[in-house]
């Protein structure tokens, strides 16, 4: 007897038919408004077969380089704008930034912040204006980034403990595992205090966060459709990982309220510290609710974390790659640092080359995969890769920065790695502290080499899809001593 076919593949019809119905009706109506020129598209679905076969953030630079710097896409139901040159991203973040200020929120994102959304995803108005002053001047401001050099150093000395006991047995190191986890430690100390018992369990959950929110789920796809949102598995694994991320956050947070309520407060702050006590003294027409402070927590440890690692790790692997550019970079380094037994912040603003190392490396950095599930008017930002902008794009060349003066301090459209604008990324210097001192440690202290077998052109340089377009492979080097590392 011949399979039954699934239950679920009888209600495909059922699905479709009001599906195409709608989408006839709302692209009649769509019709009558003015759009930039869009590529050719499909019924139902609309362009969502140009993302087929690449990252959708490459899928979207090759589109834009066929279709131009300004191109309007269709995902189903919804209607993206894609701006991919300096002048359209510098019209739509500077010119227009009121306009495009606000982050659409998807029915998946609405699953994960209830309305208590955190600084990434609040729309804008008076309530996101006030998380960002607080972000700016009381978390993430240059004074408060510095009160945290002693927590960097001192995971800096862990992450170079941890691969001088690999170098002293001659064993490779999966220098990605030990990025991520100096990264997270280094955060959530600031973040909350102290390291956490369950950080493996919450990086698990934040990362498997992170690879589906950019998916572009069915309810994302069909957000004015219920049987979409019935017939999908994602929402239920973002309310498995959310109840997760909350079990975690939640007795971290009531911790921290008791110990205030008992008056042993410490005079060297942590974030949640702070948001604690602006929560208690702030007299505002949008109070900081506690389901607000979650939410920022939750931003700040999968921002500043995710995307910290994310940096250094391509950093590494570009410069085993780049193997000349690796020993002037370490050139650098150990001659500024002559007659020093370690690395301390002070000295890094006089890696000038390192600063360069870093630059090239956010040059090609991706844009958000996610953005394009938004719901109209989404920036891209701008190519690093293109040949009209840069000189050999697909090379790995530092020195390009030394005469053109570009900076990704949100002023030149051609790099802004950290965006521009209102949505300009707050926490750059929070994450550039932890990336610079890192890399110079890493780069003072040890020689790296490939395992035996392994060639630098063969080096996995492909990006896994996820927000922040991480390396799709982890990197294992061999490390060998240079400088001692005191433990």
């Amino acid at each position: 007897m011949a399979a039954e076919p699934p239950a679920y593949l009888l209600l495909l019809p059922l699905i479709a038919i009001p599906l195409i119905v709608f989408l006839v009706l709302s692209r009649r109506r769509d019709d009558q408004r003015r759009f930039p020129p869009a590529p050719w598209a499909l019924p139902v679905i609309g362009h969502l077969h140009h993302l087929a076969g690449a990252p959708p953030h490459r899928a979207l630079r090759d589109l834009a380089r066929r279709h131009g710097p300004l191109m309007t896409l269709r995902f189903c139901e919804l209607r993206v704008v894609v701006a991919s040159s300096p002048d359209a991203a510098r019209e739509i973040l500077r010119t227009h930034d009121v306009d495009f200020a606000s982050r659409p929120i998807g029915p998946m994102l609405q699953l994960v912040f209830r309305g208590a959304e955190g600084l990434i995803f609040a729309p804008y108005g008076d309530g996101w204006r006030q998380l960002r002053k607080i972000c700016t001047l009381e978390l993430l401001s240059a004074r408060r980034v510095h009160s945290f050099r002693p927590v960097r150093e001192d995971e800096v000395g862990r992450l170079l403990g941890s691969v001088a006991s690999a170098a002293a047995a001659g064993l490779p190191v999966n220098l990605s595992e030990r990025i991520t986890a100096f990264v997270a430690d280094a955060a959530v100390r600031a973040i909350i205090g102290s390291r956490s018992e369950h950080r493996d369990e919450f990086l698990r959950l934040l990362m498997d966060g992170l690879k589906i929110i950019p998916g572009l789920s069915l309810p994302d796809l069909f957000p004015s459709s219920r049987l979409a949102m019935l017939v999908s598995s994602v929402p239920g694994k973002i309310e498995r990982r959310r109840k997760g991320l909350l079990d975690i956050v939640d007795p971290i947070i009531l911790e921290h309220q008791e110990k205030r309520a008992a008056g042993g407060i410490d005079e060297d702050e942590d974030l949640l510290d702070v948001l604690l006590r602006l929560q208690k003294d702030m007299d505002s027409q949008y109070p900081l609710t506690t389901d607000n402070i979650k939410s920022v927590l939750i931003d700040m440890f999968g921002a500043s974390s995710e995307t910290s690692a994310t940096t250094l790790k391509w950093t590494m692997a570009e410069l085993m790659r780049n193997p000349a550019v690796m020993r002037k970079a370490q050139d650098e380094v150990r001659g500024a640092l002559a007659g020093h037994d370690e690395v301390a912040e002070d000295s890094l603003v006089n890696l000038r080359y390192l600063q360069l190392v870093i630059k090239e490396t956010l040059r090609p950095a991706a844009a958000p995969a996610g953005a394009i599930a938004a719901a109209a008017g989404v920036p891209q930002p701008v190519p690093g890769r293109d040949p009209a902008l840069w000189d050999a794009p697909e090379d790995f060349v530092p020195e390009r920065f030394e005469e053109s003066g570009r900076d990704f301090k949100g002023m030149d459209f051609e790099f802004i790695p950290f965006g521009a604008g209102r949505r300009m990324c707050p926490g750059m210097a929070f994450g550039l502290a932890h990336i610079e001192l890192a890399l110079a440690a890493l780069l003072f202290h040890f020689d790296w080499k490939l395992p035996e077998g392994v060639v630098a052109e063969e080096i996995d340089m492909a990006e896994a899809v996820a927000i922040t377009a991480p390396p799709r492979s982890d990197l294992v080097v061999l490390p060998v001593t240079r400088l001692p590392v005191s433990i």
